[in-house]
Formats: structure tokens, sequence, C-alpha cells
């Protein structure tokens, strides 16, 4: 018998190797590990969403690269990998989010939507004629506390203290490892974030390769914070 080459099992996302793997849906997360890095960070007030902006020429207007999308007001998400997939997903999401305060006259919860979207994403490497998305998504907000999840290709939901996705991600999290604690106001969480992003590898980190978002416990509406602001964190 001819032994069975890998390019067999990866021409569909519903047909397992031998082995066990979707080749198509470790295809997408391939994608995501080479985006840019974006970190999710939970602190005692808030919660925050740091990323970096991958310019590439200084021809490039760095407002027009966004990577931090409101969802509702107290919910947010960003992305690595193939922003075009995030923003497909983004728009699924907030109206998903509108359908729910039609139906119940409240804003969805933070996990209840971040739900939606894993099961969306898992249903696009369960048939075929279509590919997995090829993104990652930190979704984050305040619902009673603030929360941050990670949504992977594959549809798997993950909750987390402090987390990052992209090329950086191992690093930022082994310094998370060492470096973060609960106590952390947003403040400190976002300097922290800031400082993890520098080990993440040789990025030019300034006010406008940076997009910083942050949700606090007391007023639960999500704000990006103004190249001011962002400039005021990186000094700090």
């Amino acid at each position: 018998m001819y032994p069975v080459s890998p390019q067999a099992y990866d021409r569909a996302s519903t047909v397992f190797s031998p082995d066990g793997r979707l080749f198509q849906v470790e295809y997408a997360k391939e994608a995501v590990r080479r985006g840019a890095t974006a970190i999710g960070i939970v602190c005692t007030d808030g919660v925050a969403l740091v990323a970096y902006k991958n310019a590439g020429t200084s021809l490039v207007i760095p407002e027009s690269m966004k990577k931090i999308f409101e969802i509702d007001g107290h919910i947010a998400a960003t992305a690595s990998g193939l922003i075009a997939d995030a923003r497909r997903l983004v728009d699924v999401a907030r109206l998903e989010a509108q359908r729910h305060r039609m139906a119940y006259g409240e804003s969805i919860g933070l996990e209840a939507m971040a739900k939606e979207l894993c099961d969306l994403m898992q249903v696009y490497t369960q048939y075929g004629g279509v590919r997995p998305f090829g993104v990652s998504l930190l979704v984050a907000g305040v619902d009673e506390k603030p929360k941050l999840y990670e949504a992977e290709p594959s549809g798997a939901l993950t909750g987390y203290k402090a987390c990052a996705i992209g090329a950086g991600k191992k690093e930022v999290e082994d310094f998370f490892e060492k470096e973060y604690k609960e106590s952390l106001t947003l403040a400190a969480g976002i300097e922290l974030a800031v400082k993890a992003l520098r080990k993440s590898g040789d990025l030019k980190i300034e006010s406008s390769s940076i997009e910083i978002a942050i949700c606090p416990t007391k007023t639960k509406v999500f704000e990006v914070l103004t190249t001011r602001e962002v400039e005021k964190h990186l000094k700090a």
C-alpha cells in the first residue's frame, strides 16, 4: 500500500487526517501566529485591550488601520490574523447584540457574546465549501466584573486574566506569568501590557502604532484612548 501524503487531507476543512488533525484549521492558526500582536488584560477597575498596528511603511495612514472594534457599549474585541475576517465576525456580533437588546430589553452578556462568535467560527470548520476564519479574537468587557475571552479559529473559547494573540503570543504570556498581579489597576495594567509588547519582538513602539481601549467598571463603557493619552502611557 502506498503511503498517503498529508496533502490528501488538507484540501477540505471537513477531512480529518489519520492522527486526528484538521489541517485547514491548523493553517488558520498559522495565519494568526503571523499577525500583529494584540493583548488583553483584566484589572481590578476594568479591562484593557492593547493592539500593535504593523504599518510596514511610512506611507500608511495609521488611523486607517483599526485593530480594536466596539461590539456593544460594554464589549469590544481586538484581532490578530486576517483583519477582513475579523470585521465580518464583528459585524455578526454587533447584529447579535442588537437582536438581544430588542428581544430582552437589556444588553447581551459578555460570555454569551463570546460563545456566539465561537459557535459561528466552529461551524466554518464543519462544512464543505467554506474555510475556517483565519483570525483569533480577544473579546473583553464588563458585566458584573471585568472579563476577557479568546476565540480561536477552531471555535474554542477560553477565559483569561491576561492574554496575547499574534506573533508575540509566547513572549508576552511568559512575561505575564512572571509579572501579572490581580491587584493591578487599569493604568498599571496598560503599562504592563506595553512593557510586554516591547518584549515580544523588534517592534517600533510609538503612539501611532499602538491602539488602546479601556472599559472601566464604573462606567461599563468602552473608550478608545486618544493619541495623546497613548503617548502618556508610553512615557510612563
